[in-house]
């Protein structure tokens, strides 16, 4: 009882805002979590390079800890990466960046997607994107306060966005547009015509782009256009890019964002509340890596193609529709000749013959009907792997 005799009633309530409550969580993490429970299992699941970070990028992290380099850095990361990043981002695309104005490292390329959609959405801002995609595009967007719009892409179209869908669902709320090639889930590769399509779309209407690149060294028998690098986009565009996938460095936590000036101060601004920085070693880890790991990218990347063809083959082989990623390190089959939906043949192929897969839903409506194979693992592993999923589609025919 209270001093004045009445009863305080409790109301029932959730103490976790709607916006959290209504994104779904992580269908990548969920299988991740299953197979950690369990043995025998050849995972195909996440997208992790089964490379370890080479020595001299290790060893340049080691050397940061002995002289002591421990503590804070600046906001917008260590100069000398920052300089680095420019002569890198000049010598491979010819773009010019400030170093001291115009980048920003980033706790990973996922950060750096929070910040740029936070620094540029007011509520209610659409934000127009691929399906399937990352399934981190629609929740960053979404906790960000903006309006994820999703565009279908289909394996008919090579999963590939076009200025024509996109053009289609441009509204007076729209902000901007997010793609990420070479893309995850698909491993699917836009030219440089299709780009430019989509970069006079977007001068035309006067939107914002956000590429994610960051498997923009992972290609394969094709060249990769930076989309800042067409034509009057430089400065429309938030390039987002980080050191994971590339140099085996997904531990790290290193990524960056470049743009204008404008734009990366106020993704800075935001950084500066919440991360603060990214960490020191990481940073001096990635400075040697943009030095002189050229030579490790390259080998890494014609391993993957190696194992990108064995898959696709494979895939095929089991009789499995299977489009020909030209880029990333994922292979993205159909399974809907099993009559199965993408969980119930994940999750079946898991616990039958302890294969991981992800369940192409968990990428977007349109990824339905398919699943994502990571070839980041070992030849062997991927072979064995495709023998007992020959054997599971002959039991589900």
């Amino acid at each position: 009882m209270s001093k004045s005799g009445s009863t305080r009633v409790k109301v029932a309530h959730s103490y976790i805002s709607e916006k959290v409550t209504n994104i779904p969580p992580s269908g990548i993490r969920r299988f991740f979590d299953l197979i950690s429970s369990m043995e025998g299992v050849i995972s195909l699941g996440v997208g992790e390079p089964d490379f370890v970070t080479p020595w001299h990028i290790r060893e340049a992290a080691i050397y940061s800890f002995e002289k002591g380099y421990t503590m804070y850095t600046s906001n917008q990361g260590l100069p000398q990466l920052r300089q680095e990043l420019a002569k890198y981002l000049e010598s491979c695309y010819g773009l010019s960046y400030n170093p001291d104005s115009e980048l920003l490292i980033t706790v990973g390329v996922s950060e750096g997607l929070d910040l740029a959609l936070r620094a540029i959405l007011n509520p209610g801002d659409e934000v127009i994107m691929p399906d399937p995609c990352y399934v981190a595009y629609p929740a960053t967007a979404s906790l960000a306060g903006g309006v994820p719009v999703l565009v279908p892409t289909t394996e008919e179209h090579d999963f590939k966005i076009t200025a024509e869908d996109i053009e289609r669902r441009i509204t007076q709320r729209t902000k901007a547009i997010l793609i990420g090639y070479p893309a995850n889930p698909t491993g699917a590769v836009m030219a440089k015509k299709e780009l430019t399509q989509i970069a006079e779309l977007a001068q035309q209407y006067d939107l914002l782009v956000i590429s994610d690149e960051v498997y923009d060294q992972l290609v394969y028998g094709i060249e990769h256009t930076c989309f800042a690098s067409l034509p009057e986009m430089r400065d429309r565009t938030i390039l987002l890019n980080g050191f994971s996938k590339a140099y085996a460095m997904t531990g790290w936590r290193i990524g960056y964002a470049a743009g204008s000036h404008e734009i990366i101060e106020a993704m800075t601004k935001i950084h500066q509340y919440t991360m603060l920085c990214a960490p020191i070693m990481g940073q001096m880890a990635a400075i040697e890596a943009l030095k002189k790991g050229s030579s490790e990218v390259q080998a890494m990347v014609r391993e993957y193609d190696r194992r990108r063809r064995v898959m696709v083959k494979g895939l095929r082989d089991i009789g499995l529709s299977c489009f020909e990623p030209k880029g990333a390190f994922y292979a993205f089959p159909s399974v809907k000749a099993t009559g199965l939906t993408s969980e119930e043949f994940a999750e079946k192929l898991l616990t039958e013959e302890k294969v991981a897969v992800v369940p192409g839903c968990a990428f977007g409506q349109y990824g339905e009907g398919y699943v994502r194979c990571c070839y980041a693992t070992s030849l062997p592993e991927i072979e064995e792997a495709l023998k007992r999923m020959g054997r599971f589609i002959d039991k589900h025919r």
